[in-house]
């Protein structure tokens, strides 16, 4: 492997497990971290980086590899601030939830270079709850890291095959996605998701407080219902403010299939909806 020094902006709970998986792999070089002040002095604690700044112009000197793992946001920012500065052999991946507008933001800032310098990528890994204590050298093992190629990019060449070799080899399985269909099965199959547990979560917090009885008499059920309304919304603001538009479709077509439970709770309609929901899992 040609990566001698990798630079992880945001060594959170991805980043940061990210850091811990590659030495667990066996990887020698030197990892550098770039965040707040505290949280680098804890994953050097934890021996997740090597050294770090919370300057990206300093964390990114002399890198091979530049992995995004902030919000989307900052992802965008730091493409748009930084991007432009990196030297031409510095290649760039992201870790981002959606991937659109970062793929489109690399082809601007990259231009004619885009295939050679960036690697859209998003794992599917994680937890309810983020930060770096929450780091885990076995967050990837088993799990799905979807790639989001630009034109004419192969995942087996180059820098871009070495990355995706890395990502194999601490456990996850590489998949190739288009970046507008990513953002639309993610709004499916993530996003959705965690905007119903969230609601659910604060319709029972409106409803009934901390009362002990809802409490005691919440089961399983429940619990995995709302286990993910625990996630922060920094991270979830700039996933809606990305994917809005899958986002927005998803809840409305929700939204009505709610509406037809509610309107055939007494007709032979709701025995059909479940035989509808079952068949999701067979």
């Amino acid at each position: 492997m040609t990566f001698s020094q990798i630079t992880i902006v945001g060594t959170g709970l991805i980043g940061g497990s990210f850091a811990l998986a590659a030495r667990k792999a066996g990887f020698r070089g030197r990892i550098v971290g770039c965040d707040r002040e505290e949280v680098l002095a804890r994953a050097r604690e934890m021996g997740a980086i090597d050294g770090g700044s919370s300057d990206p112009g300093e964390a990114v000197a002399g890198s091979d590899l530049v992995l995004l793992a902030t919000p989307v946001g900052a992802i965008l920012d730091f493409l748009k601030r930084v991007g432009p500065r990196l030297g031409p052999n510095v290649s760039v991946t992201d870790a981002g939830s959606t991937k659109a507008e970062i793929m489109t933001e690399a082809r601007a800032v990259f231009g004619g270079n885009v295939a050679q310098r960036f690697l859209g990528g998003h794992p599917i890994a994680g937890k309810e709850r983020s930060g770096i204590e929450e780091a885990d050298a076995d967050l990837f093992r088993g799990s799905v890291w979807l790639f989001t190629p630009a034109e004419g990019q192969e995942l087996s060449a180059g820098r871009v095959g070495e990355f995706v070799a890395l990502v194999e080899f601490i456990g996850a399985s590489a998949v190739e996605i288009d970046a507008e269909r990513h953002d639309r099965l993610c709004a499916w199959t993530s996003h959705l998701p965690q905007m119903v547990s969230t609601a659910l979560a604060a319709a029972l917090e409106e409803e009934f407080g901390d009362d002990p009885e809802l409490r005691a008499i919440g089961g399983r059920a429940l619990r995995e219902m709302t286990r993910i309304a625990a996630s922060p919304y920094s991270m979830w603001r700039d996933i809606a403010l990305t994917n809005s538009e899958n986002i927005a479709e998803a809840l409305q077509r929700l939204e009505q299939r709610l509406a037809h439970l509610r309107e055939n709770l007494r007709t032979p309609e709701l025995r059909a909806e479940f035989e509808r929901g079952n068949r999701f899992w067979k």
